[in-house]
């Protein structure tokens, strides 16, 4: 009988990763806290509001129920919005025991702390085994089974393996790494970066601007790094380097888009209106901002996001302080 795996959460990324998991000859269930959706997936056998024209296979379920998603189940993956996670991690504890395999594919920290999501899943469920998924992914380009390649990154090498093998597969590749702390930060980061390249763009500053943003944006993806103790290896790799590029180049990107719309004249309240799902950026941009504070790391790009989206600068003044910096070396 083919293993099960349970995914938390049926938005777009979370029933792309379903059905790669799917493809790969394993029963998943797939939870949503929803029922009036999950009764739409069931009906319409595909995820209509969020990836249309995917059809489920017999092997993917999804359900509603989180007793009925992770009964006997020994791996997780879950894929919610942050703001939503020590909540939910609150409801999983008393369904699973220390010995399950907890990994996500979450982006963020937990604003009022500080915290990374594996902090998170340390505290509240003292999982003995848990990992992070990250990387240059659409959710779309995914569910086309169209090439891509991704990280997994977990605390132990046991089950890093174990769960990037479930993962990798026909057009998918999962490579697999320690470093649970860089692959989060390359994940959260780049979202910032993305809706700074965006609001550029939305403003017409053309390709220089955004090739500048995405170079300087690194350094400081470097920098913050180094600071929390992440490997620069990681950084440059796939769920670092890799993701800040797509992110912050093509319009598949929800933090892309929102920075768009904040460049074109919207208010903040505007934009994410008019993205309809949730944006990882705009709220990593307060954490990150605060935590760089605490930490005292240099962050000019993603402070001005911050000012942008949380205190009301234009994005013109934004650029024009980014602009009057003092000349410096690049290294």
């Amino acid at each position: 009988m083919a293993s099960t795996v349970a995914v938390i959460g049926a938005g777009s990324w979370g029933t792309a990763l379903a059905l790669q998991l799917a493809r790969n000859d394993l029963q998943v269930n797939l939870w949503g806290h929803e029922q009036k959706h999950i009764n739409s997936l069931l009906a319409d056998n595909q995820n209509t509001e969020y990836l249309p024209g995917y059809p489920f296979p017999e092997n993917l379920l999804p359900t509603a129920s989180l007793n009925e998603a992770v009964e006997d189940v020994r791996h997780i993956l879950i894929v919610i919005p942050s703001k939503a996670y020590r909540d939910f991690l609150c409801q999983l504890k008393p369904l699973i025991n220390k010995q399950t395999r907890v990994f996500w594919a979450s982006k963020g920290f937990e604003i009022e702390s500080g915290k990374f999501l594996h902090e998170l899943v340390i505290e509240e469920l003292a999982a003995e085994h848990y990992g992070v998924i990250s990387g240059p992914t659409f959710a779309t380009e995914v569910a086309k089974n169209l090439p891509a390649a991704v990280t997994c990154a977990g605390n132990t090498e046991e089950s890093t393996q174990e769960f990037a093998e479930l993962l990798h597969g026909g057009h998918f590749r999962c490579y697999t790494s320690k470093d649970v702390i860089g692959v989060e930060i390359g994940g959260a980061l780049k979202n910032v970066l993305a809706i700074a390249v965006g609001a550029a763009d939305g403003l017409g500053f053309g390709a220089n601007t955004r090739a500048a943003l995405i170079t300087r944006g690194l350094a400081e993806v470097m920098r913050f790094g180094e600071k929390m103790g992440a490997q620069k290896e990681t950084l440059m790799g796939l769920s670092g380097l890799g993701d800040l590029i797509l992110t912050s180049t093509d319009n598949q990107s929800r933090n892309r888009r929102f920075g768009l719309a904040i460049g074109q004249g919207q208010s903040v309240e505007q934009a994410i209106q008019s993205i309809g799902q949730t944006v990882e950026g705009y709220r990593a941009a307060k954490a990150i901002y605060l935590m760089a504070q605490q930490q005292s790391i240099a962050l000019p790009i993603m402070g001005q996001v911050y000012k942008v989206l949380y205190e009301g600068k234009s994005p013109v003044e934004a650029v024009s302080e980014l602009e009057g910096r003092e000349q410096k070396s690049e290294i």
